[in-house]
């Protein structure tokens, strides 16, 4: 099930997720992501209505549904190099870290992730 037209709104989407992994959307968590809007949306001037509307869209989404989502839109955005995806990771490490403690919620979903970017790398020997 794929609900983004582009990668950039599939991010914001992830780093939302990654915030309420614990249950809790942490003010500093929020703050985190909204510094990201930026380099994702560079045209953006509404950094606060970009977020509000990508967080209205994920309390939307029925939960039960996130896990096929996210494997079906890393599937559906193929072409998007490995490199940026890593740099998602990394992003949704520090939206994690922002709160100053990491739940073992936080911590499953984050390697969930990681394990889903992985299945599309391919080695070459």
């Amino acid at each position: 099930m794929v609900i983004h037209d582009n990668f950039a709104d599939f991010v914001l989407f992830l780093y939302i997720h990654m915030a309420y992994a614990d249950g809790i959307y942490h003010p500093a968590e929020k703050e985190v992501i909204a510094e990201r809007i930026p380099k994702l949306f560079p045209a953006e001037a509404d950094i606060a209505g970009r977020l509000a509307r990508a967080e209205k869209q994920y309390a939307a989404v029925d939960k039960s549904k996130i896990d096929e989502i996210i494997k079906d839109t890393f599937k559906h955005f193929s072409s998007i190099r490995f490199a940026q995806k890593y740099k998602v990771y990394t992003d949704m490490y520090d939206i994690i870290h922002a709160d100053g403690k990491v739940e073992e919620s936080e911590t499953k979903a984050l390697n969930q992730l990681k394990d889903i970017i992985e299945m599309g790398v391919v080695i070459k020997r």
